[in-house]
């Protein structure tokens, strides 16, 4: 009879991992106070509080809530950025078109906004301010997102399936653009709205205005 083998934890995986869920923890705590009071008036302590954490861990992860809010900017948008390119991915591995794989990355887009509605309409909100300390990086993580569209959209002329036309990066800002702003109107005051229902409207505006009504 063998004896089982003994799986070996490294305690620094497992240290990686609860940082990991404190930091995620944290973000959750400070997008939802932050959007309902501002960042002024959100405080440390407040933060801690939802959290269910010590003052303390919050400047263990963070040595200021300026800090915290650029993470969670640069995080949140990260995400985004992530399932936009997934679903660009997936679409082209199926073998679909670019204005298939745009289609893709507009309802990717919704199912974030529809998941994380607090971090969007923050985002959104920052997008407009100049005097952040936070801007630059702001800034640098909004290109990330709009460079995964530019890239399709780039594909996609270079392919034939576009017009050579298209203003690659005043098209990509715009679709960004449009998705966050219609899912904020969904989201504030058509909610009865189903996603699906939101998805099928700005598929027919991105066939009509990007896919040539093809």
């Amino acid at each position: 009879m063998t004896r089982a083998a003994s799986v070996r934890i490294d305690p620094m995986d497992s240290s990686s991992t609860r940082r990991r869920a404190t930091r995620a923890k944290l973000y959750e705590a400070a997008v939802t106070l932050i959007a309902e009071q501002g960042f002024s008036a959100t405080t440390v302590d407040e933060i801690a509080e939802r959290a269910g954490v010590a003052k303390g861990t919050v400047y263990y992860n963070f040595k200021s809530k300026t800090e915290l809010f650029e993470e969670l900017l640069r995080h949140g948008v990260s995400l985004l950025t992530a399932s936009l390119r997934t679903a660009a991915e997936e679409t082209a591995a199926r073998g679909g078109s670019r204005v298939a794989a745009l289609d893709g990355m507009i309802r990717a887009g919704l199912v974030f906004i529809d998941r994380y509605p607090a971090f969007t309409q923050l985002y959104v909100a920052e997008l407009w301010r100049t005097n952040r300390a936070w801007n630059s990086t702001l800034l640098v993580v909004r290109q990330e997102a709009v460079a995964v569209v530019e890239g399709v959209l780039r594909e996609g002329v270079e392919a034939g399936e576009l017009s050579e036309e298209i203003d690659v990066q005043l098209t990509a800002a715009a679709l960004v653009g449009m998705v966050l702003v219609a899912a904020l109107d969904w989201k504030a005051f058509q909610s009865e709205r189903s996603l699906d229902d939101v998805h099928a409207a700005l598929s027919l505006l991105l066939h009509g205005r990007v896919g040539g009504g093809r």
